[in-house]
């Protein structure tokens, strides 16, 4: 019998595999072209350039050599100490700074609690060169500050504001993002029945802080710490700017050292050690979150109400604290606006008036092309590589959502998350070290030296974000659209342009402003990737703000940053601003509808 039964299901085989079949379908076509891409895409500047870099250090020959160098370096030893101590005060500082932020506005009922969100939220428009640049000048020797606490402290020096002690203040400001977006939408999250339940069995104001609000927030709290930790250890331009001698990082050092051909070997070995850190964090992370135990919320959640402070000594002091914040947050950027309409004068002696506003810094700008070429620069380098990645992810979200169990679709997505377990500091390194010479993997060519190096280490380093927000917004489609158009008729193709795209559009414009705003000013990949003939932006911005600057380039450089800020004001405009963007809404839920009408008519009338 069992002979039988096998000759019995042989007699049925399976079909066999058709190469015509498969050319036949245009979708499979289109999939077997983008699969041959991404694979080349992949290999050639996320893995590639990396494993190069590696196997020069490992196997070159002087792997021993250079780590002993590294070693007996007391400038490279000192800097990885500086590093830790400065990733290790930010988890503190960033910490406590964020948590007030946030709960000053959210959780406490403070008087003039929006406006306080305003400024606390101002290091997501400006940020990076501008955002330190504006504190050095309000700080630094001519800073409006250092001259107060010089006319009541006279013996103060001029340069007080460096070192340690600078680095960690201007750090612990500009790296309150996370808290200001991650900690916020979690504290919404908490279902307010659990406080009132904690506030009616007798528990204070504290006693509920810590007891059950902390607790359902620690989760939030692992990941923002451990990326604040990750920033600390890749600190660039606040180390760069007013570390001076006496505190330098890993990342500065790395740009400094990649950049003499004596000391190259020495730059890998230590990017190296930064990107195995930052990827054992970064795994540590992820496992600590899959074995993690969270509070349960319930589903119908009531909205949290904020809280009176009973204690008057407690709420005046919460006030207090919440306005020096939003002074200290805002002040940098008020500066740099008022400072760029003053004369040099000014600008050099810190000093603000009427008699002084002057146009002359505008004009100074758009008249030579020397000062404005580097903003068209990036403008255009930004525009471009930022529309490079989203087509990109486009594509790759499309095969990983529809694909969800094949093992190559979820190959393509860890590949591409690649770039996020590596510092651009890394990245920048092994795309210079690889493609300063003719490689096979780019047909021959040499890429060292060109904007179009510059543009792929633009876009590699914005890959994992996007395709993290990406794929969010495609998971949030729901699956019957496309099975209702599929019946209706429309292929692949159509079906993604037509129904997929525009739904998900207001995400992709959203992706866009963000990654352009954040791309302008741009230094850690542009100051090892531009060609010697380009300048850009955040390069620049840091050039004039060095120690040797004339009171001219400090102008130039707070019109810049004010441009900045107005094109990203613009760029959110277009995004959120316009009616077209609403009237495209509406019309995709129109479509919507018009989808889920059709397939409940199609599924009446087979029933």
């Amino acid at each position: 019998m069992a002979f039988q039964k096998a000759r019995s299901v042989s007699a049925c085989p399976r079909e066999k595999f058709s190469f015509k079949k498969f050319f036949r379908n245009t979708g499979n076509i289109f999939l077997l072209i983008e699969g041959v891409l991404f694979a080349w895409f992949i290999f050639s500047f996320l893995i590639y350039p990396n494993l190069n870099l590696f196997a020069d250090v490992m196997f070159g020959g002087h792997l021993v050599d250079n780590i002993k160098k590294v070693i007996e370096s007391d400038r490279a030893m000192g800097a990885i100490k500086n590093s830790f101590i400065l990733a290790l005060s930010m988890c503190v500082t960033v910490n406590v700074v964020g948590t007030l932020a946030v709960f000053i506005t959210e959780y406490f009922d403070i008087k003039g609690a929006k406006i306080l969100r305003i400024g606390y939220m101002s290091t997501m428009i400006y940020g990076g060169m501008i955002l330190v640049s504006g504190f050095k000048f309000l700080y630094g020797e001519v800073g409006l500050v250092t001259k107060l606490l010089q006319s009541i402290f006279p013996v103060l020096e001029h340069n007080w504001f460096e070192g340690y002690g600078a680095v960690l203040f201007i750090m612990t400001f500009a790296c309150t993002t996370n808290h200001v977006v991650f900690l916020r939408n979690a504290l919404h999250q908490i279902d307010y029945q659990t406080i009132e339940a904690a506030q009616n069995m007798g528990a204070s104001t504290t006693r509920t802080l810590f007891k059950v609000v902390f607790p359902t927030l620690a989760p939030s709290y692992l990941s923002i710490t451990i990326l604040t930790f990750i920033k600390g250890l890749c600190a660039m331009a606040a180390p760069l700017i007013v570390g001076g001698e006496s505190f330098q990082t890993i990342n500065p050092i790395v740009i400094t050292f990649v950049k003499m051909d004596y000391t190259r070997n020495l730059g890998s070995v230590l990017s190296i050690f930064l990107g195995l850190i930052t990827f054992a964090l970064l795994m540590g992370l992820n496992y600590i979150e899959r074995r993690g135990h969270y509070m349960s919320i319930s589903k119908v959640k009531t909205r949290i109400v904020k809280q009176k402070i009973k204690n008057p000594i407690g709420n005046v002091l919460m006030h207090v604290i919440g306005y020096v914040l939003f002074l200290i947050y805002i002040s940098p950027l008020c500066m740099i606006v008022l400072f760029s309409f003053t004369d040099t004068y000014s600008i050099n002696t810190g000093t603000l008036s009427l008699s002084a506003f002057t146009l002359d810094n505008y004009k100074m700008v758009f008249s030579n092309p020397d000062n404005y070429g580097p903003m068209l620069t990036s403008i255009f380098l930004s525009a471009v590589s930022v529309t490079l990645v989203i087509a990109i992810i486009l594509f790759a979200c499309r095969i990983i959502t529809k694909y969800k169990q094949n093992k190559m679709a979820r190959s393509l997505e860890f590949f591409l998350l690649i770039p996020w377990l590596l510092p651009a500091i890394l990245i920048s390194v092994g795309l210079l070290q690889t493609y300063n010479t003719r490689q096979w993997t780019v047909f021959g060519m040499t890429l060292g030296g060109t904007m179009l190096l510059l543009i792929i280490g633009y876009v590699v380093n914005k890959i994992p974000y996007t395709l993290r927000m990406t794929k969010a917004a495609f998971y949030s489609i729901d699956d019957s659209l496309e099975d209702a158009a599929r019946n209706l008729g429309a292929n692949g193709m159509y079906t993604f342009v037509r129904v997929l795209l525009p739904i998900i559009i207001p995400t992709i414009l959203a992706l866009w402003a963000l990654e352009f705003n954040g791309t302008l000013g741009e230094y850690d990949i542009s100051v090892l990737l531009s060609p010697t003939t380009v300048n850009t932006l955040g390069v620049t911005i840091k050039t004039l703000t060095t120690d040797n600057y004339d009171p001219n380039s400090t102008a130039v450089s707070f019109v810049y940053a004010v441009i900045m800020m107005i094109v990203a004001g613009i760029v959110v405009y277009f995004v959120y601003g316009r009616k077209g963007v609403s009237n495209h809404a509406r019309k995709t839920k129109r479509m919507v509808r018009q989808i889920e009408k059709m397939k409940k008519l199609r599924a009446e009338s087979k029933g």
